[in-house]
């Protein structure tokens, strides 16, 4: 192996693929953790394959910097050259979910619901930069410590942006699309396909099509009719198997129309899972994302906010914030409604969608609260403290911080309203 690729400093391989490898590095400059995939210089000078090989890496080194989203791997730096080339990405250690595909090993169908919705924000974010993945399959979904999934290995993607050129050769067979396997243009209706292949075998631990060669595979998904997931697996709920069925449509236009439609068809369904009593990522997702507030933040920036906050569930009657304690987190009621009080006095009633404890967190140092907040209902509620809303990108900041000084000013009005109405 060797000791260094440009400023990387090689620590362990951690994968090898027929074109090249990718090993755990640290930049010498920063000192950050990397994943650098480093192409086998033969492969550029194959005869058969190699300009094959040239334009995947080509195509994933021109994506460095570019793809900005929570649940895709973010890719730092990359030097192509004639004859070599390498890829700096982020270091996801946690696996991928292929782990999750075998029948010991499978996933709460709530989970699977889950995964799903973020596989269907990343994918978006990605169609709408113009490109489409064209390999998705567990491998390609990796996991953090935290069990955070990432999207990663776009060399096989088709940046229409760009233009370019489709190839039959990029992608895996068994879960390519009847357009793709036929060898017909793509576009994001593919990928969507490619994940619906992906939820059924997490969920029955079964591909839709298996063959003993790539000919009859082929013919299967183009022409075969797949299990229903309820026939392998009974404890799915009939809703879930339509949409995935919906998705796995052999015609794009038999799919859902959009990536938010199915990801809306998910978030419904995640709410009658397993997770009802804990708060699924979709509906922090979900109810930030309704936020008028927040409008100018995009699904990326939304998905920073949901991981950024602290979320639960809880019942009615529950103190939420206490007058005269210090504390400078700021907190979002996500669903239920609760009441703000000070010295007993009703001053509002707070619905779902409303941000309190603003005061404090603009004042900071652990400030004093100025008023009680109590459920009245079953609420969700996240909390946002000062560190965890520092750590958020720079454009992601100004936009929260310019909706949470429009809320304040919002409030400052209906205050001297008041004020107006006690004098006169």
């Amino acid at each position: 192996m060797e000791k260094s690729v440009g400023k990387y400093q090689l620590d362990r391989l951690l994968g090898k693929g027929a074109s090249s490898a990718v090993y755990l590095a640290r930049d010498t400059f920063s000192g950050q953790e990397v994943a650098v995939k480093v192409i086998n210089p033969d492969r550029f000078i194959d005869t058969e394959f190699g300009e094959v090989y040239r334009v995947q890496f080509q195509r994933e080194a021109s994506l460095a910097g570019k793809l900005q989203h929570p649940h895709i791997v973010t890719i730092y730096d990359a030097v192509v050259t004639e004859f070599e080339g390498h890829i700096a990405m982020e270091y996801v250690s946690g696996g991928d979910l292929s782990a999750y595909t075998s029948a010991d090993t499978l996933l709460p169908v709530g989970e699977v619901i889950q995964t799903g919705f973020k596989c269907c924000s990343a994918l978006d974010y990605a169609a709408r930069e113009g490109i489409v993945h064209r390999d998705i399959k567990p491998a390609n979904i990796l996991l953090t410590a935290d069990r955070m999934i990432k999207i990663g290995d776009f060399g096989a993607a088709y940046l229409q942006m760009q233009g370019g050129t489709q190839s039959l050769t990029i992608g895996s067979p068994a879960y390519m699309s009847p357009e793709q396997i036929s060898g017909l243009k793509v576009d994001f209706h593919s990928d969507m396909y490619s994940l619906a292949v992906v939820l059924y075998e997490m969920l029955t631990a079964r591909k839709p099509f298996v063959a003993t060669n790539l000919l009859k595979l082929a013919q299967q998904v183009v022409y075969g009719k797949p299990v229903p997931l309820r026939e392998l697996r009974p404890e799915i709920p009939e809703a879930l198997e339509r949409a995935v069925m919906k998705a796995l449509g052999k015609q794009p236009l038999d799919r859902y129309a959009t990536w938010a439609e199915f990801a809306l068809e998910l978030a419904n369904l995640g709410r009658l899972s397993v997770f009802k009593k804990s708060v699924p990522d979709s509906d922090k997702f979900q109810a930030l994302r309704r936020v008028v507030m927040l409008k100018a933040l995009d699904d990326a920036e939304l998905w920073e906010l949901v991981h950024a906050g602290r979320w639960q569930r809880l019942p009615p009657r529950s103190t939420l914030i206490s007058e005269r304690t210090n504390g400078d987190s700021l907190f979002f009621l996500a669903e239920g409604q609760a009441k703000v009080t000070q010295n007993g006095r009703l001053l509002h009633v707070a619905s779902a969608g409303e941000w309190f404890g603003e005061m404090s967190y603009i004042r900071g140092d652990n400030a004093p609260r100025q008023a009680t907040v109590e459920s009245l209902t079953e609420v969700v509620i996240g909390e946002f403290d000062a560190t965890a809303l520092n750590a958020l990108r720079e454009r992601c900041q100004l936009h929260f911080s310019r909706a949470l000084l429009s809320t304040v000013i919002e409030r400052l009005i209906l205050a001297d309203e008041r004020v107006a109405q006690i004098i006169s």
